[in-house]
């Protein structure tokens, strides 16, 4: 078995759970997902310098919730909460509504902070992608990051980057581990990251995989 299916997603409704909750007839749920997915490319652009983790979005009748998991709280809060009512603006902009309307929807924003960040895939893989941005050696950037991984308490991790690393002619791919990930074992906890990164010699993919130990079925 080829180790192409997103981790997540192999064991989505056996260990892990969705990350949207709502419901939609037939005639609006694909317009609803489309909003979705708008609203998440935007949160993640204003959240970029908080660390932003994972996004949960609840919705019911007149109401979106909205769960941030994030690193750094601070910043999506703000001074007295000034950040956050700056992301509703933001949010009741792209949706086209207008927040003082009597029937509008409301949008209600819970964060939370992510314990430990060097466990989390998302975290560790903007870090590696900062560090190539700076051309500091790759190696150096991974195996740093591989040691704060594991000295956190992981099972294990991988890292996998391909393209034209260090700004070679010919791009290749790199992997690099320690400890072990078995992505093949449902029951196995593993988070998962990837993006590319927009380097000076063109973009060069990096993924991510965190193994954080087995997970029992409730």
């Amino acid at each position: 078995m080829g180790q192409k299916v997103h981790p997540y997603g192999f064991r989505l409704g056996s260990f892990f759970d969705w990350k949207a909750h709502w419901f939609a007839p037939k005639s609006d749920y694909a317009d609803t997902l489309l909003q979705d997915l708008k609203l998440r490319r935007l949160i993640n652009e204003q959240l970029d310098r908080a660390d932003l983790v994972d996004l949960i979005i609840e919705r019911s009748l007149k109401k979106i919730r909205f769960i941030f998991y994030v690193g750094r709280p601070g910043v999506v809060i703000g001074r007295g909460g000034s950040g956050i009512e700056r992301l509703k603006e933001a949010i009741y902009q792209s949706l086209g509504v207008d927040p003082k309307a009597k029937n509008a929807t409301q949008i209600n924003i819970e964060v939370k902070e992510v314990k430990n960040p060097d466990l989390s895939a998302r975290i560790v893989l903007k870090r590696i992608i900062a560090g190539l941005k700076k051309r500091i050696p790759h190696r150096r950037i991974i195996n740093k990051a591989m040691e704060q991984v594991m000295a956190s308490g992981a099972q294990g991790v991988k890292i996998i980057i391909s393209g034209r690393i260090g700004g070679t002619e010919i791009s290749r791919t790199e992997k690099y581990s320690l400890g072990k990930i078995p992505t093949q074992t449902l029951r196995a906890n593993i988070d998962y990251a990837e993006e590319p990164a927009l380097t000076r010699s063109g973009y060069v993919g990096v993924k991510v995989y965190i193994y954080k130990g087995e997970i029992s079925k409730k």
